[in-house]
């Protein structure tokens, strides 16, 4: 794969938003973010995804021009109306206010509701942490993962954020509820790859480790197993209801994902710590886990957003990888 300098890649995508009408100070941060999805080694959510987002824009399903309104609160807390907007840009005014919230209350709590697709979790924990704030974040979706036991699709495969500041580099949690997202399903089946460990069941109810049997199966594996299942019930449940908005069983009444909930949470502690202490507290929890003994001789112990930052450094380093054929499907956007 060649590699592209980050901003030649913003430029590029910027580019083809500001074609679709996007305006420009979001076509802008729309671009921006797709584009660190790739620069940060997230594939599945990058160039990946870009040419079935500008399809959704050209469907006329995503309003460019729609900015998320607050339409409740209590303190902390408070309930926004997404509008149908682009779903990234929303995620990150959402999260934004979250930020802003906590500044004043020492946490912030935003429920958005009537949004779409958000691409990568990770982007807003990383908002958060950035600004000195732990950072929670979780969307529903429509339903695409079965419940525990069950034979068919039921549930959403909700995916989770948290993000914890640190000087030299967040730590970040970004997980789907089922073993593989679907996105990381699509990269490995293009690539002609089998999954490090099962991810999901075929047609006739196996385990299997390649992607494109669970992708046509419409089966992946929880998580945990029923612990994963019941997770995204739960959180299912409680993006709606933080958010005043819809379920994944209401959501798939519409036919399609769009109008999902989301939650953004923002935990000040910076504020409340000191960033030294963060620091040191992070550091310490990091050093122990680096000197654990790996079980296997040679292998390191990473902790959780490790190898996202080493790419990161490698792509601003080197230049973003990215696929021959993705980006040319894009520049013929």
């Amino acid at each position: 794969m060649p590699r592209l300098p980050f901003p030649d890649l913003v430029r590029e995508l910027h580019c083809v938003l500001s074609c679709q009408g996007v305006p420009d100070a979001r076509a802008a941060l729309v671009a921006r973010l797709f584009a660190e999805n790739q620069r940060d080694g997230v594939y599945s959510h990058g160039l990946n995804r870009f040419p079935g987002f500008v399809a959704l824009l050209k469907s006329g399903r995503l309003d460019p021009h729609a900015d998320p309104v607050r339409v409740g609160g209590l303190g902390a807390l408070e309930q926004w109306d997404g509008r149908m907007g682009i779903g990234l840009s929303n995620a990150h005014a959402a999260m934004g206010r979250a930020i802003e919230l906590s500044r004043q209350h020492g946490l912030g709590c935003v429920g958005l509701r009537n949004t779409n697709h958000w691409m990568r979790a990770g982007a807003y924990g990383l908002q958060a942490a950035e600004a000195g704030c732990i950072g929670i974040c979780w969307t529903n979706t429509i339903p695409l993962m079965p419940p525990w036991g069950a034979a068919e699709v039921a549930v959403g495969n909700n995916p989770l954020t948290i993000a914890v500041p640190r000087a030299d580099g967040p730590l970040l949690l970004d997980m789907a509820m089922s073993q593989f997202a679907n996105g990381k399903l699509e990269v490995y089946q293009r690539q002609g790859r089998e999954l490090p460990v099962a991810g999901g069941f075929d047609r006739t109810g196996n385990l299997t480790r390649q992607p494109g049997d669970i992708l046509a199966s419409r089966r992946p594996l929880p998580i945990g197993y029923w612990k994963g299942s019941a997770l995204a019930v739960v959180l299912d449940a409680a993006a709606a209801l933080v958010s005043g908005g819809q379920t994944s069983q209401q959501i798939a009444q519409q036919g399609s994902e769009y109008a999902v909930s989301q939650v953004f949470i923002a935990l000040n502690v910076t504020a409340l710590d000191g960033a030294d202490h963060i620091d040191a507290t992070v550091n310490a929890l990091i050093d122990h886990l680096h000197a654990t003994r790996p079980l296997v001789p040679g292998d390191a112990i990473r902790y959780p957003g490790e190898g996202m930052l080493r790419i990161r450094r490698e792509s601003l380093a080197q230049g973003v990888w990215v696929e021959e054929g993705q980006l040319e499907a894009v520049r013929a956007l």
